[in-house]
């Protein structure tokens, strides 16, 4: 992370790739050669993945889809097993429920001083996003002027399991500057100030 960052996040998208390549791809089909695996292999191996939400679902899916398009591309097989696997299957994902008042102020209190707090005070009182968060820096937040603000102008991804910063956003609503609070400005001069540094 840059050393003017805001808050500090660790990137796991690498990880969480492996994870679901190695227990879900490699686990069912590791002892086959790729020309050997059918498109009932495949179907086979993603069976236990419906168990799980829809989108480990696509992730795997779309995994499983880019190897084997990635094998016929380089000639190793001639046709990818992918190719009549539904995309669309899995645990639908649950609605998700608003933290109370009084849930806010446990989870705050519990991470007090640690360095997830600046994170968590930013998406609760900011209503940024992780990839948001993970990229802000003290040259987009303005805490001196009258009323205190954070401009968003940067966004991470990943490509090909590489974390990218990005200043060209998604839509043109995902650039804004949003008000702070009093207690999210206040947190963010407390983080600011090298005597009192939190991260």
């Amino acid at each position: 992370m840059a050393e003017n960052a805001v808050c500090t996040y660790p990137c796991n998208n690498a990880d969480r790739l492996q994870f679901q390549s190695k227990n879900y791809i490699v686990a069912p089909l590791g002892h086959k050669y790729m020309a050997e695996v059918t498109a009932d292999d495949v179907k086979m191996a993603m069976v236990p993945v419906a168990q799980k939400s829809s989108s480990v679902y696509r992730s795997v899916n779309i995994l499983f889809k880019c190897i084997f398009n990635s094998a016929v591309e380089s000639n190793i097989i001639n046709v990818s097993p992918c190719q009549r696997v539904s995309a669309k299957s899995g645990k639908p994902q649950k609605d998700r429920e608003s933290l109370t008042d009084e849930q806010v102020e446990k989870l705050l209190a519990a991470i007090k001083g640690l360095p997830p707090y600046v994170f968590v005070m930013l998406g609760l009182y900011a209503g940024l996003r992780r990839e948001e968060i993970m990229v802000l820096q003290w040259d987009c937040v303005f805490l001196d002027e009258e009323a205190p603000y954070l401009s968003v102008r940067r966004a991470w991804h990943s490509e090909h399991n590489r974390p990218v910063i990005s200043i060209e956003l998604k839509t043109k609503a995902t650039k804004r500057d949003i008000p702070l609070p009093d207690q999210l400005a206040e947190c963010l001069k407390e983080a600011n100030n090298p005597q009192h540094q939190i991260m």
